[in-house]
């Protein structure tokens, strides 16, 4: 489909992730979701699918939330983009991102996957690193504790009071790379917040 994007949000499966750093990018998917009234449907590449518009008229969009682990998502994502028929330069990854501070995002388009095991594995399967990525800072852990802990703890009780802004600042990133492409969504979220 020439007009359609893949929006794809990384995380676990199952209750015990739901609300977990590392989901972060699928509780976007969620937001994107919400504003056009649809829900997600099982779809038979072990995922969860809703397709939409960005607006009425507008591109199509695919938003879709593997059922797999994050870090072997990508045969999910391969599977996606070959039964839409959309190309890696048409497809969104969002993901949490360590190394950029919470309540922040960052916006790139390919490039590596900076250690981030959910975006090699997408990038291993597609066999390109040509797709964009919505990066979601869940930022690093404060002392000694291991960084593969933290991402798969709650949200603590300060960043719950922000997170409902920040998935809404993440779902705007990623209505604006597909609707005015990625320097325009660079220019506006990696703008200091006023």
């Amino acid at each position: 489909m020439a007009d359609a994007w893949l929006v794809v949000g990384l995380g676990n499966p199952g209750p015990r992730f739901e609300l977990t750093r590392h989901n972060v990018g699928q509780l976007v998917l969620d937001e994107l979701a919400e504003r056009r009234s649809e829900t997600f449907r099982a779809h038979k590449a072990n995922a969860r699918v809703a397709e939409t518009r960005l607006r009425p008229g507008g591109p199509k969009l695919v938003l879709a939330k593997p059922n797999t682990f994050m870090n072997v998502s990508g045969g999910v994502v391969a599977n996606l983009a070959k039964f839409y028929g959309i190309d890696p330069q048409r497809v969104v990854i969002v993901h949490d991102e360590l190394d950029i501070p919470f309540d922040t995002i960052k916006l790139k388009a390919a490039g590596g996957h900076g250690g981030h095991n959910g975006v090699r594995d997408v990038a291993k399967a597609l066999g390109s690193t040509a797709f964009a990525r919505v990066r979601v800072g869940i930022g690093r852990p404060n002392g000694r504790q291991d960084p593969a802990d933290w991402v798969l703890d709650p949200f603590g009780p300060t960043e719950r009071r922000s997170l409902p802004l920040l998935l809404s600042d993440a779902a705007d990133a990623v209505e604006q790379l597909v609707g005015e492409g990625l320097l325009a969504a660079q220019q506006k979220h990696h703008a200091p917040r006023v």
